[in-house]
């Protein structure tokens, strides 16, 4: 039978040790990890980014990743967003009694594969296992340091005429949990877009790109990255329908049901707001990796409206693309 996780695996034991010995650091080990101190020492720049996030995804197991893949995108990715380059994480268990080893080691794994395609080390964790139905599976919380090599990328300095790109296809993540919680039975595969996004980060910063402004599109998507802009600065962004990528899955899931693409979840998916003058470069940039071969130039910055989303459509029309309201999809990251 599959080895199961007990609430002695939680107590500080023998069974601790053996889960963090033999599952954690088979897949995390590193210099600083394995002093096994109370708290890391780390030596960092004096310009940081810090940040943390907990993971509560349901299904824990989805297509193209799973709760562990996601706990270090997410992270690494809230770092980027701040033009830092990421360095360290943390990272705590919440393992619920009776939780497959066999499962808790896929995931674990995967987390390592993450890590290795931006360097960043897991330096801290915690493990705590609860009775069965103290959580549902498994939690996650990461917190991470990066570095930060490109100063003043902020959702304050948006305006007129600079330019919005996107680094990939809308809705994917979203799509693609709502679809295997309602069991929608689709013609083609529907992956997650869940990525960490360094490397296209730092290729654009390698690359020269004025970068003024990064947000990756997770609970809200696209539509709330592009309102909270508009309201950081004060400014109207007008965007083109046609233009943003949508697979043609999600878009069907969406007419299927009734909702629109710009406000469902993405887990590698990120806004750019760059200068005038620097579209064509950042497209080129972004065109070299999996990740952003996808991006597209999809609006700008104008003095139309002040804290609006205007959305043009195919047709000739337009309308405001309003913020989303209410909790679309819960536990999807």
């Amino acid at each position: 039978m599959d080895k199961k996780i007990l609430l002695s695996h939680g107590g500080g034991g023998e069974e601790t040790q053996s889960l963090i010995k033999d599952l954690f650091f088979k897949y995390f080990e590193n210099e600083i990890l394995l002093k096994l101190e109370d708290a890391a020492s780390l030596h960092v720049s004096e310009n940081i980014a810090f940040t943390t996030d907990s993971f509560t995804v349901s299904p824990l197991f989805f297509n193209g990743g799973n709760i562990g893949k996601l706990s270090i995108a997410g992270t690494i990715n809230d770092l980027v967003m701040m033009g830092a380059k990421p360095l360290y994480l943390t990272c705590s268990f919440m393992i619920e009694e009776g939780f497959g080893y066999g499962d808790l080691e896929t995931i674990v794994q995967s987390m390592q594969q993450e890590m290795a395609k931006s360097g960043v080390l897991i330096v801290a964790g915690d493990t705590k296992v609860v009775p069965k139905g103290g959580v549902d599976g498994l939690f996650i919380n990461t917190s991470g340091i990066g570095e930060i090599i490109y100063k003043g990328i902020s959702a304050h300095n948006l305006k007129p005429n600079h330019s919005i790109i996107v680094s990939h296809e809308v809705g994917n993540h979203g799509a693609c949990i709502l679809a295997l919680r309602e069991d929608l039975q689709l013609e083609t595969e529907l992956k997650t877009d869940c990525a960490s996004l360094w490397k296209p980060v730092e290729a654009l910063i390698q690359a020269g790109i004025k970068i003024v402004a990064l947000r990756d599109a997770t609970r809200g998507g696209l539509s709330a990255v592009l309102n909270e802009w508009a309201q950081t600065s004060g400014v109207c962004i007008e965007v083109d329908e046609a233009k943003i990528p949508v697979a043609p899955q999600v878009r069907g899931i969406c007419e299927m049901l009734g909702f629109e693409p710009y406000e469902f979840a993405n887990e590698g998916t990120m806004l750019i707001c760059v200068e005038a003058g620097e579209e064509e470069k950042t497209l080129e940039v972004l065109a070299r990796f999996e990740e952003t071969k996808k991006a597209a130039l999809i609006g700008s910055v104008n003095d139309k409206y002040k804290n609006r989303v205007i959305l043009n459509t195919p047709w000739g029309s337009s309308r405001f693309l309003e913020p989303p309201k209410g909790e679309l999809l819960p536990r999807i990251c």
